[in-house]
């Protein structure tokens, strides 16, 4: 029973930190970048957010209520990368952390909906003929949220140590790794089965 759980959210942890996959790291860096430690419970928050998203749409897959396109996922997933790096190196510096929490959620949600999607395939294979099928979704899903929490205290931590030690202005800091992220998807999009 206890193997099973460690061995489910050692799974979920995985995922996220895959090297070879590095696409959810990407979207949680960018997510991240505008804030600082001390808008970690903003940040905890929309991380939640994403997990939520994420296991929604791996729910919807498990339980057949959804089937999609994996091409068009795998095209989706750096779009929403893009998107929010985009909009960090568009509002760098001008406090759009500050903004009005809802559509952010609400994007975040979407976005961790689609994430989800993507993997999706890999996840019905895991499940097979359980009958845990929710257990397993809520053990997968601590396991994203660890991961999660990770990349974002390195993430805020870096961020500090720039910014203080290295004495880079915040909307530096967001515009350089905004830049970076979006030369590391703009070969993902166009290497995309779903364009060819």
């Amino acid at each position: 029973m206890l193997d099973n759980f460690l061995f489910n959210v050692k799974y979920g942890m995985n995922h996220v930190l895959d090297i070879n996959a590095y696409d959810h790291v990407l979207f949680l860096i960018v997510l991240t970048i505008p804030y600082v430690f001390k808008d970690w419970k903003r940040v905890l928050l929309l991380v939640t957010v994403f997990t939520l998203g994420h296991t929604l749409s791996l729910v919807l897959a498990a339980y057949n209520v959804v089937s999609v396109n994996a091409q068009m996922v795998e095209f989706l997933i750096p779009i929403t990368i893009l998107i929010v790096a985009l909009y960090n190196v568009f509002t760098a510096g001008k406090g759009a952390q500050k903004e009005k929490i809802g559509v952010l959620f609400l994007t975040t949600l979407f976005f961790g909906l689609i994430h989800g999607l993507g993997f999706a395939r890999e996840f019905h294979m895991l499940l097979g003929a359980t009958d845990s099928k929710l257990v397993l979704l809520l053990e997968f899903a601590l396991g994203i949220e660890i991961a999660q929490v990770i990349i974002v205290f390195v993430v805020l931590f870096l961020s500090y140590v720039v910014q203080t030690i290295f004495r880079f202005t915040k909307r530096d800091w967001i515009m350089v790794i905004s830049a970076i992220v979006v030369g590391l998807v703009i070969p993902m999009l166009l290497n995309n089965d779903f364009l060819a």
